[in-house]
């Protein structure tokens, strides 16, 4: 095509680009009788920009699935891939030791456990080994052992009790429903939820189920029954029927309970070698640990010795002497996916039955089982000098709740008792999990005709010892000389879990922490000194609690002395502002024009101004200091109000 000298030939990248099977050569006037029409040069256009965003999003995927399958990534979520490449025999051998350990500690535990969950015994033992099998793969922390615990079986009690006697459905349905909040919660990294729960809510919360428990336990030394579980009606039917105490009972738990104190001691001999001299020699090293595995296995040892016993009544004709645990079902667990609905002695329970009836359960479970587990893991992690991973620690226990439904587990957990046996054995690895899980496994199969002659009071001799460690009473001195605010929410969580249940204790314990912790922000304290131009300064940032109250503030600066006074507000601390906010200065800017009186801003930071900015708040006044901000009003103030008042909001971190 002919073009005047002048002109310069177009640019490549400018010139219209021919598009496959089509006729348009991008000539003037070049759009030949085969050309594609206008309309459809757009549809060409829309396909060719769905082409591109396809393939954007498949290379987003394909780097998303490349980094997931990264032997690092892999690394992260499968913890067993970094130590058993190092794997030697000398931490087989300690492992094998602890894991035993453990497992003499967890069998009595969980035969005792599953009567606090109202659930027949063989389901204590059922929710104690699986989870050792799945955390060893999944586990971040080598000292941690998952199995059932006083909490988690209180807990079940509370939410999943059956309308059935001794049916394990709603159990184990809670189980299953935890197990996928717990991993929906790793897989989502929000392991940092269990900051937001106060170390005074959740000693308050420990020491008042440790005291439910233990109490809920003195029938079985009585020897009574039909005693209710709500705390305040288990004391007093409790009291009520001390004359129906049953005298073998109550000697057998006595007994049990002295035993269990004198082995304790074993286990804590401080033995005080001379560090400078040769050390003790290798019969009395044998000597010293045996006394320490006897204190260790002390619950094993009192189980054991008081079904001796009471073996040795029933084969006299004495069968009435002691209440005992009776038959067990021997063997595994079928297994199988939980059932959500079921008919049994005439009664039909459906799914939405079973949901409705656990309710909160399936938001506070998960959540006690996160804090149970991540504060037990980071103290041995800080003990031992290594680090656990949160949101790792909740995909491993999200998948052992999981998997251990499938063989009729209730909701389990990190058990602080038994880490620190497993810590105190010398365990290497979580592969010591193995081990407890294969002695758990052999004791269903070859030991529950023996599990028939073990006396209840010896099973409430085990768990009262087990959770009267629990309390702490120390933490009010503590807390006394530190913080005496933080004496609120302790009182209050524990009375509140005592008094009305310790699912709602929980919930107001968080809820009057979370009021403390957010109080300060919404309710600053003011200080006026006299003046004429009123400086309202703020000490820490701007977010929606305190925008109501500092609207208060401001124009009552305004109406001071009766007068219709300008103000300067001290923005310089003011690291954020939500939209709230931004809708507060915008609400002050209309009042006080209304008043027609004078209100500035000074001393925003950049990056809070750009919100501003952007805001686009109409006739907002802004200084850069407050000195600027005092001027330009000082410019337009009367004779008759000289001067500059400094009103200074002070926003507490903690009440006096």
């Amino acid at each position: 095509m002919s073009r005047d000298s002048g002109e310069r030939e177009p640019l490549l990248g400018n010139q219209p680009r021919k598009r496959a099977g089509s006729n348009y050569t991008g000539e003037e006037g070049g759009l030949s009788s085969n050309a594609l029409p206008p309309s459809h040069e757009r549809e060409t256009e829309e396909e060719e920009s769905i082409m591109g965003f396809t393939v954007v999003v498949k290379r987003a995927a394909k780097k998303q699935i490349n980094a997931c399958c990264s032997k690092e990534n892999l690394k992260t979520k499968l913890p067993i891939t970094k130590w058993l490449p190092k794997y030697s025999l000398q931490a087989l051998q300690c492992d094998l030791i602890a894991g035993l350990t453990v497992g003499l500690t967890v069998i009595p535990q969980g035969l005792a456990y599953a009567k606090i969950a109202d659930l027949p015994p063989q389901y204590g033992l059922y929710s104690a080994f699986m989870g050792c099998f799945v955390y060893c793969f999944l586990g971040t922390a080598k000292d941690i052992t998952l199995g059932p615990t006083a909490i988690m079986s209180l807990m079940t009690a509370t939410f999943a009790t059956s309308p059935i006697e001794e049916d394990a459905t709603y159990a184990i349905v809670l189980c299953l429903i935890t197990g996928c909040v717990q991993l929906l919660l790793g897989l989502l990294n929000l392991g940092i939820l269990v900051n937001f729960i106060s170390y005074p809510v959740i000693n308050a919360f420990t020491s008042a189920a440790a005291i439910t428990i233990g109490f809920g336990q003195v029938k079985g030394i009585l020897g009574l029954t039909h005693i209710p579980r709500d705390f305040p009606e288990m004391v007093y039917e409790t009291c009520k029927k001390i004359p129906e105490t049953k005298i073998w009972d109550l000697v057998m738990g006595l007994v049990c309970l002295a035993l269990l104190y004198v082995l304790k001691k074993l286990r804590t001999i401080n033995w005080n070698d001379d560090l400078d001299g040769p050390g003790p020699n290798r019969c009395v090293r044998f000597c010293r640990y045996l006394i320490w595995l006897i204190g260790t296995a002390s619950n094993a040892i009192v189980v054991i010795s008081a079904s001796g016993v009471a073996a040795i009544l029933i084969s006299q004709g004495k069968n009435n002497t002691l209440s005992i645990t009776g038959h067990l079902k021997p063997g595994l667990p079928d297994f199988k996916p939980p059932d959500f609905s079921y008919t049994k002695d005439n009664i039909t329970i459906t799914a939405s039955t079973i949901f409705s009836d656990i309710g909160a359960g399936f938001g506070i479970v998960p959540l006690l089982g996160l804090v149970e587990l991540i504060a037990i893991g980071k103290a041995f992690a800080r003990q031992n000098h290594y680090k656990i991973y949160p949101s790792q620690e909740l995909i491993a226990i999200g998948f052992a709740n999981i998997i251990s439904c499938f063989v009729g587990s209730y909701p389990v957990t990190g058990s602080f008792s038994r880490t620190a046996v497993n810590s105190q054995s010398g365990v290497k690895t979580p592969a010591s999990g193995i081990f407890t899980g294969v002695l758990i496994v052999l004791a269903l199969f070859t030991l529950t005709p023996l599990f028939y002659y073990i006396p209840k009071s010896a099973l409430s001799a085990v768990i009262i010892f087990s959770v009267i460690q629990m309390v702490d009473v120390m933490v009010v001195k503590k807390l006394w000389k530190t913080n005496k605010i933080d004496l609120i929410p302790l009182f209050i969580t524990f009375l509140s879990c005592l008094g009305v249940g310790m699912e709602y204790g929980i919930l107001i314990g968080i809820g009057v922490s979370m009021i403390i912790l957010l109080y300060p922000s919404a309710r600053p304290k003011i200080k006026v000194e006299p003046g004429g131009v009123k400086v309202v300064k703020l000490d820490q940032g701007l977010l929606f609690p305190a925008v109501e109250y500092l609207q208060e503030c401001v124009l009552e600066a305004n109406e001071a002395d009766g007068k219709n006074n300008s103000v300067v507000l001290d923005c310089s601390h003011v690291s954020a502002l939500d939209y709230t906010a931004i809708q507060g200065i915008t609400e002050l800017i209309v009042d006080f024009k209304s008043r027609e009186a004078k209100l500035v801003f000074a001393g925003f930071p950049k990056n809070v101004l750009k919100h501003l900015q952007v805001a686009d708040i109409p006739e907002l006044t802004v200084s850069s200091t407050v000195q600027e901000g005092c001027k330009l009003l000082q410019e337009e103030l009367t004779p008759e109000f000289p001067g500059v008042q400094h009103i200074k909001v002070e926003f507490n971190s903690q009440a006096n």
